[in-house]
């Protein structure tokens, strides 16, 4: 657990990593939130080693330390990427708990058709080679390399083409993506179901790179601004709403997650529980 944010009158916000189990776009986002909340990043719990993990029984390891913060609703969870499902998996043992859930917000997240058309090791490759800075020529000979190599392999080769410092250790980079794989599995098994909540989509109104749209890419978030979630819930418990820049840049440009931030907060304030009379 990553304490973001210490105080704050109104009850904590979680938040989950990335697809990537990555936290790190949260205090940059929070430092630019107006909110008056104690707020949290939720680390991905250990994985085995022998067998992949559900989607289920990452968010029952999650509950456990966000009930030691909060023992009781109304619970609060937001989410970047893919990996903001894992804040409607939670929501959803808290609900079976009977548990208060009052706020659910989705940024950029789509949630994918069943079944899925990319595999968990195809859509890692591809973020892979999305975030490594390559003129068109490097792209295309790695991307061949790609289809027939392991993540690890992709990486090793990265490096000796020049895309990766020489003088990077890539141990730390393949456990990542080792752990983003057994993630995207469980992901991949998980029966998203209808919950009687509301969330709000921040989606970003730009699209991915020339590349990632050519590639088709499965975390590329083009499409409708509900992002597929009207499948397992009504239009009308959808908030969307649109943020400026892609699907990275929404959250990497200052002038993109100043908005963000101030929509989010805006969504937060609208969720605050009236106060209490002085009489109750």
């Amino acid at each position: 657990m990553i304490c973001v944010r210490a105080t704050g009158l109104q009850p904590p916000l979680f938040f989950v990593p990335t697809g990537l189990g990555d936290c790190s776009y949260v205090p940059s986002l929070v430092q630019e939130m107006n909110v008056e909340c104690p707020v949290y990043a939720l680390p991905w719990p250990q994985f085995s080693e022998v067998r992949v993990p559900d989607l289920e029984e990452i968010a029952s390891q999650v509950n456990l330390a966000i009930r030691e913060i909060q023992a009781r609703g109304p619970y609060r969870f937001a989410g970047y990427s893919s990996g903001g499902v894992l804040a409607y998996a939670i929501a959803q043992q808290l609900l079976d708990l009977d548990e208060a859930v009052s706020f659910i917000a989705l940024i950029d997240v789509v949630l994918p058709a069943k079944p899925s058309s990319v595999s968990p090791t195809q859509m890692l490759r591809e973020a892979l080679l999305e975030s490594l800075e390559l003129d068109d020529e490097k792209f295309k000979m790695l991307e061949r390399f790609a289809e027939q190599s392991s993540i690890s392999k992709l990486l090793e080769k990265a490096q000796k083409v020049g895309a990766i410092h020489l003088d990077r250790d890539l141990e730390n980079d393949i456990l990542t993506y080792e752990r983003s794989m057994q993630f995207h599995r469980a992901l991949d098994l998980y029966e998203v179901p209808s919950l009687p909540i509301e969330i709000h989509q921040f989606y970003s109104n730009e699209h991915l790179s020339r590349r990632a749209r050519s590639r088709k890419n499965s975390i590329d978030p083009e499409g409708a601004p509900l992002r597929g979630w009207d499948r397992v819930l009504s239009a009308e418990a959808i908030h969307a709403v649109p943020i400026p820049g892609d699907h990275v840049t929404m959250m990497s440009v200052p002038e993109n997650r100043r908005v963000l931030a101030r929509h989010l907060s805006t969504a937060l304030t609208a969720d605050r529980p009236p106060p209490k009379s002085s009489g109750s």
